[in-house]
Formats: C-alpha cells, sequence, structure tokens
C-alpha cells in the first residue's frame, strides 16, 4: 500500500516497550531492540510494520511476510518463521488492536477539522450553557441553553447540541451529529451525522387520519459508547431510550423509542430495532438484522446478519434466519435447501434420469 497520507507512522519503539505495553512476552530477548513503527496484515507486512496470527490458516501468509514482529499465542508460534521475532500474547487479537491504538492514537476518534484548541468565533453558544475548561467548539457548532458539556470534550464542526443536553468528558462529538433531550456519559464517541433525540415513530389510527403521539422521554447514553457515522438513536416516549456503558453501534443503524440496550454490546451496520425492545448484556447482532418492537433479548445472545426476531429469544442462544430460530437449525435448513437446488439444478423438471 503507498503511503498513508492521514495516518503517518509512529516515530518508533523498541519491541521490548511493546511487549511491556501490550502485557505480552518477547520469546526472544535478542531482539528487544527492533524498532516497529506500525501494523499491517500478514501479506504485506515489511521492516517496522507488526502483525499477528489467530489460526494455522495463517501459514501460508508468511511467503510474503517481512514484518520486523508477529504477535500469536504460544501454541502458533512454532508456525512463525525463524527469522521473524515473536511476541507472545494470550490474547493476539486484542493485543494487536492495542499495538493499532498505540501507533495510531488520532485514528481512535474523529479528527478534528479546523484544528481549534478552543471555541471558535463562528460557533453559536448560549449564554446560560455551562462548559467546562478545555472543551472543544469547533466551527459552525451550535451548542443550546442550559446544555452542559464536561472537560476535554471536542464538539464538531456544524454539530448542534440541544437545550439542556448534558455531554460528559472527554468524549467527541463529530462534524454534523445532532444531540438533542439525551445525556451523555464519559468518554463517548459520537461519529459524523448522527442523529440522537429525535422524536420516535408514535402514531394512533383515528377517524381521519394518523394522530402523532407525543415523544417526551430522553436517551441516556452511559460511558464509554461509541456510535458509528448517521446512526440515529429516537427519544423515548415516555420512558428513556438507553444505551449501556460500553456498547459499540455501527454505521446507520436505527434504534426506536424506549429501546434499552445493556452493557458492553455489538450492533453490526443497518440493523433496525423498533421501539420498546429491550436488549441484555454483551449481546451480538449481525448487519441487517431487523428485530421487532416489545420482545426481550437476553444476556450474550449471538444473531446471524439479516435475521428477523420476532418473539423474545433466551440467553446465551446464537440465532438466525427469518423468523430468527436456533442457528443449527437455520444452517441445517439453508444447507438442505442448498442441496435440494443442485438436485433440481441436475434434473431439470425434476423427472428421474434414465
Amino acid at each position: 500500500m503507498e503511503q498513508n497520507v492521514f495516518f503517518l507512522p509512529h516515530e518508533g519503539l523498541k519491541l521490548a516497550e511493546l511487549a511491556g505495553f501490550l502485557g505480552a512476552e518477547l520469546a526472544n530477548s535478542d531482539h528487544a531492540n527492533v524498532i516497529v513503527r506500525s501494523v499491517a496484515p500478514i501479506s504485506r507486512a515489511r521492516a517496522g510494520d507488526v502483525c499477528y496470527i489467530l489460526s494455522r490458516r495463517n501459514r501460508e501468509e508468511f511467503a510474503t511476510c517481512e514484518a520486523s514482529a508477529v504477535i500469536c499465542d504460544k501454541a502458533l508460534a512454532d508456525l512463525v518463521p525463524p527469522h521473524l521475532p515473536v511476541i507472545l500474547s494470550s490474547n493476539p487479537h486484542a493485543a494487536f488492536a492495542m499495538a493499532g491504538g498505540l501507533f495510531y492514537p488520532a485514528a481512535l476518534r474523529p479528527v478534528a477539522l479546523s484544528g481549534e484548541s478552543g471555541i471558535a468565533p463562528s460557533a453559536v453558544i448560549d449564554p446560560s450553557a455551562k462548559l467546562e475548561k478545555g472543551v472543544i467548539v469547533e466551527p459552525l457548532a451550535v451548542i443550546g441553553a442550559q446544555a452542559e458539556i464536561g472537560e476535554g470534550t471536542r464538539i464538531g464542526a456544524n454539530s448542534v447540541i440541544g437545550p439542556n443536553v448534558k455531554i460528559g468528558r472527554d468524549c467527541s462529538i463529530a462534524a454534523g451529529a445532532s444531540i438533542l433531550c439525551a445525556l451523555i456519559g464519559n468518554g463517548v464517541i459520537i461519529h459524523n451525522g448522527v442523529r440522537i433525540g429525535q422524536d420516535g415513530f408514535g402514531y394512533a389510527p383515528g377517524p381521519r387520519g394518523m394522530i402523532k403521539i407525543v415523544q417526551i422521554g430522553r436517551v441516556i447514553i452511559q460511558d464509554n459508547v461509541e456510535i458509528g457515522a448517521n446512526t440515529t438513536i429516537d427519544r423515548g416516549a415516555m420512558d428513556d431510550t438507553v444505551i449501556g456503558e460500553g456498547t459499540k453501534i455501527d454505521n446507520q443503524v436505527q434504534i426506536g423509542h424506549n429501546v434499552q440496550i445493556g452493557r458492553h454490546c455489538a450492533i453490526v451496520s443497518q440493523v433496525g430495532i423498533a421501539g420498546s425492545t429491550k436488549i441484555g448484556n454483551g449481546v451480538q447482532i449481525g448487519g441487517q438484522a431487523g428485530i421487532k418492537g416489545h420482545v426481550t433479548i437476553g444476556d450474550g445472545v449471538q444473531i446471524a446478519a439479516k435475521s428477523g426476531i420476532m418473539t423474545d429469544l433466551a440467553a446465551g442462544g446464537q440465532y438466525g434466519g427469518i423468523p430468527a430460530r436456533p442457528l443449527k437449525d437455520y444452517l441445517r435448513e439453508a444447507a438442505q435447501q442448498v442441496s435440494k437446488s443442485k438436485l433440481r439444478g441436475r434434473n431439470p423438471g425434476g423427472k428421474q434420469n434414465d
């Protein structure tokens, strides 16, 4: 890959320093002073790069690998060619993620567009808003009456923070986001174009058409949540919409009013969650899954991509399909359908071959 002008390499660390930061072990102390500056996949890693392996299936990729270090579990260390330094970790995936964040801290959050170190002259801030020290407000941002923003938080260009909204410390609000009727915790990352706190979709059929139901709840987002670009989170109707601590939400996700999502969940792009759904802790939801309103999903559930959730799901299960059922059942049914399709292709019309 060509030199990336958006994220420049780190000035360099010794492998001994990197291993210490990762809480890992350098397999050979003779490599302690080798310098590393970046991360890369095995297949194109060069001098100065760190890569990682999780499986013996990576063996062939070492043919083109010239990395300065490979992170792996002790059980896989025998796969690494002798000339490549090895960092031993019980969780190589997490260690590699930590290394990437160490080398490229600017890539962990939305980038600043203006270089402001304070409040831009073109920002519009109501006199009653309260900003702690170290808050950065980029050009053309608007902050409403009685809003409160904590120390170290950055408000991106053209973003809108509504009246009475409270945002904690060390948050990143990217350009073009809008936050209304919400309470935001500490360390929250909100990417470009996110919409939080608009009214939910609620109507009552009447003799002359649909009558709008007022949406007077809030959105509560707990600490260390990350919300991807163009995701929308509706405020509650009369209760609150809640996103639990540490949950990570991808781009273009729709979360309806009164939804309650637990701690440390992962929700992938284009998921739609209808109103008043309750989702437990540690739930993982694959892309484009759709979840019916007023259902309960237990702790630790895993939902396959493109699934349709119509009923409650018991804790700890894996589910897939439309409507969703236990994943093993869904995969078996899918395999049977594939087999039938192949048979029909070999024998058009379903006639017996002579």
